[in-house]
């Protein structure tokens, strides 16, 4: 056994921290938005901006700054990722108007694809090929923490000591991961740190593959399904399930233990079975969600389909993100990129379906119908690339660099 593979732990536990970093900035403002919006004088939609700002700088960093550091060592590349993201939380710290904290969460955001996307790269190549999607569950599994801490996190430390301190906070776990990217995963001359030979042309070339477009289909449609319906989740159990306002937070807690488990069960599943845990985990995913649609009014029925939905809707991430990077042959980086970017533009598509739905007057339930039409719609995409695959399999030959040296 390679000595790589015996630092296994300490470079993907470094990649876990920054995840749990950037989650947090992520999900820590939904919190925070009355303190801010009190703080700057500004409206709460004006404050909103926060949060839709991010998740579009996302979509465009993930593609975007993934281009541009295609040619470089992938180690100094998260390195810079990550004081991108330090300094970003640090100008949010000490904004002194709207406009400041607006453009240091744009800056933080900028990191966040890129970092999932390369780190997924590095995470896949940090262990044997059985392993991979599992490795890449584990880096996921700080932000599905995130999720489940962020906003009661922010929210404590908005009442107790100010909006700034969850920032400074932030830039403090900015710095500890910082340090563990250093010191922990492995450097120049390592296979998960080098650049691909073919650089930004040979990254584009992975794009000429339809597997890689079905697998950007794939996690729009079937990340967006789930997102949809948890973007309007508050007004479902307070307004259907009957629970008062006061415990919602507290079913999001539930929802986030059930990302956290999924994610880590998909990732093991995925190392099994490709093909199959996604197949499953969708079809799974979508009886789920119309069972929630058909059960929201009954208190217990609907915490036993926040858990699921949250389960089964992130043991998607690991498969999805090592499907892409299996069609993208020797240049995985930008399609791995381009994949974090997706699972954004799902999230808009489903908050925006869902939206629709609700202005329609088709009630709180009717996001989550709509969940469910995207989730079904994402999985017979998904059987149709498999029936493609299966007559091209030459297609589902591992990526070279994900190898492992030793």
């Amino acid at each position: 056994m390679s000595q790589r593979t015996s630092a296994l732990p300490g470079g993907l536990i470094a990649l876990a921290i920054g995840a749990f970093g950037i989650g947090l900035t992520e999900f820590v403002i939904m919190g925070l938005l009355p303190q801010v919006a009190a703080d700057f004088a500004v409206t709460e939609s004006v404050a909103g901006w926060l949060i839709s700002g991010y998740a579009l700088s996302v979509a465009v960093g993930g593609v975007a700054l993934t281009a541009a550091v295609t040619r470089l060592p992938r180690k100094p590349v998260l390195l810079g990722l990550m004081v991108l993201f330090i300094a970003g939380n640090l100008l949010s710290a000490v904004a002194a108007d709207y406009a400041t904290l607006l453009a240091g969460r744009i800056v933080a955001a900028l990191c966040h694809g890129a970092f999932f996307g390369i780190g997924a790269v590095v995470a896949a190549g940090l262990v044997p090929p059985a392993r991979r999607a599992g490795a890449i569950a584990m880096m996921f599994a700080g932000l599905t923490i995130a999720n489940v801490l962020g906003v009661p996190f922010g929210t404590f430390l908005g009442q107790h000591l100010g909006w700034r301190a969850t920032f400074w906070a932030i830039t403090g776990i900015g710095l500890v991961a910082l340090v563990g990217l250093a010191l922990l995963v492995p450097g120049r001359g390592a296979a998960t740190a080098d650049a691909p030979a073919g650089g930004l042309r040979g990254e584009l070339r992975a794009f000429t593959r339809p597997q890689v477009w079905y697998s950007l289909v794939v996690t729009i449609l079937g990340f967006g399904g789930m997102f949809g319906a948890f973007t309007y989740i508050a007004y479902t159990l307070t307004e259907v399930s009957g629970f008062a306002t006061a415990t919602v937070p507290w079913l999001l807690v539930l929802f986030g233990l059930g990302l956290f488990v999924g994610n880590l069960a998909g990732g093991r599943a995925a190392d099994v079975s490709l093909s199959g845990t996604l197949v499953t985990v969708l079809a799974v995913l979508t009886v789920v969600l119309v069972g929630f649609a058909l059960t929201a009014a009954s208190p217990g029925l609907t915490v036993a389909s926040l858990v699921l939905m949250g389960g089964f809707g992130f043991a998607t991430v690991p498969p999805l993100q090592m499907r892409i990077m299996r069609y993208a042959h020797q240049a995985p980086t930008l399609a791995s990129g381009a994949n974090i970017a997706a699972f954004n533009l799902g999230n808009a598509l489903g908050a925006w379906i869902g939206g629709v739905t609700i202005s329609a007057g088709l009630g709180f339930t009717a996001p989550i119908w709509a969940g469910a039409g995207l989730t079904l719609l994402g999985l017979a995409v998904l059987l149709f690339a498999d029936g493609r695959a299966r007559r091209a399999p030459a297609a589902a030959v591992p990526t070279r660099e994900l190898v492992d040296a030793a």
